[in-house]
């Protein structure tokens, strides 16, 4: 019955809301077959370095280089400087006029990335969304890596923890700041509820954008403490 009435509801909102494609206008959703398959979805798995080398093998996760980082590896499915399209998406998600069901699209695109690239069985992990702040989260009406979560967790049929790695702090945007401040405006800004929770799992932490990676970083960080046994990045797009 919930099945039935959950189509019922998406018919009438379509009905009243048509979805029109970011990229060529045509009805029916927020991104068409034709305007997908120009999206260049990545096969392959990079380190987390600044000028990223890509990763050969399932076992290896990160560069000589990079072995330092809290985050066990990074999966994303776009380069965000290359297409017009890609960037068009993920603003649309996260500014006016929030399209939150977008969601579904851009989890799509990890899914087919996480195919192409070979990522495990996720069942054995969990997904967690980055948290962000709940002034923020008011004004949107929802936090986009949290409803990217969601619909992975469908996809991949992995379990998703919402509401317990928090953040706590306010912090300055961090488009405005240089790499090393990104690192310092953010230490210390999350926390976890429950450690229990999350204690000897492996943990996909599920974001919008990796650009410098310190928010991932400093997630993994807390997260590290709680005894997990991994913490892996998924996101839609890597800038840089």
């Amino acid at each position: 019955m919930a099945e039935i009435l959950n189509t019922f509801k998406e018919f009438l909102l379509n009905l009243l809301y048509p979805k029109f494609c970011l990229g060529c206008k045509k009805e029916g959703s927020f991104l068409c077959y034709d305007c997908k398959s120009t999206l260049d979805i990545s096969e392959y798995r990079y380190c987390l370095c600044n000028k990223p080398l890509r990763i050969f093998g399932n076992e290896i996760a990160k560069c000589n280089s990079c072995q330092d980082k809290k985050l066990s590896g990074l999966y994303f499915a776009l380069p965000y400087k290359e297409r017009f399209l890609t960037k068009k998406l993920i603003y649309q998600f996260k500014y006016e006029p929030y399209l939150k069901g977008l969601a579904k699209d851009l989890a799509g695109i990890i899914a087919e990335h996480l195919f192409l690239a070979g990522a495990e069985d996720f069942r054995g992990g969990v997904l967690a969304p980055v948290p962000m702040e709940l002034s923020k989260q008011k004004e949107r009406g929802y936090n986009q890596s949290e409803e990217l979560a969601k619909e992975l967790g469908q996809t991949l049929n992995a379990p998703v923890v919402l509401e317990n790695l928090i953040k706590t702090k306010k912090t300055e945007p961090q488009m405005k700041l240089s790499a090393e401040n990104r690192r310092k405006n953010l230490f210390g800004a999350f926390k976890i509820k429950n450690p229990a929770e999350f204690a000897g799992k492996k943990i996909y932490l599920v974001d919008d954008v990796y650009t410098t990676g310190s928010t991932m970083e400093e997630c993994a960080r807390v997260l590290r403490q709680a005894r997990t046994k991994e913490v892996w990045g998924i996101c839609i797009a890597r800038e840089g």
